[in-house]
């Protein structure tokens, strides 16, 4: 029975120690420069990824989240009588900032 519980043991030692003898990654040069190149080297196609299909994934759970808070602020005005803007001001305003972000995003960053 002991045997059995050794074998595994001795097991994930000798794993253990292959990985720890292994040899370390050496890098030369600074991670600054290479996540620059990186950048430079991509920044077309991540730009095109952004502006063809994450703003516009953006903009139209953005509409449809604005077009249901109108909706649930008229009802609420019907059955209260108070009108509440908050939240569908808000809505718009993220609206509008996403719609135009392509425009001037790029720049920033």
């Amino acid at each position: 029975m002991k045997k059995k519980k050794i074998i595994p043991f001795l097991a994930v030692a000798a794993l253990l120690l292959a990985a720890a003898n292994r040899n370390p990654v050496i890098v030369y040069g600074s991670v600054a420069t290479a996540i620059t190149q990186t950048w430079t080297e991509a920044e077309s196609q991540i730009q095109t990824v952004v502006n063809d299909v994450v703003f516009p994934v953006v903009d139209m759970i953005l509409a449809i989240l604005l077009f249901v808070k109108i909706g649930t602020a008229y009802f609420d005005y019907r059955k209260h009588g108070q009108l509440e803007l908050t939240a569908p001001c808000i809505l718009f305003a993220c609206l509008i900032f996403t719609l135009t972000a392509p425009l001037y995003i790029w720049t920033i960053v």
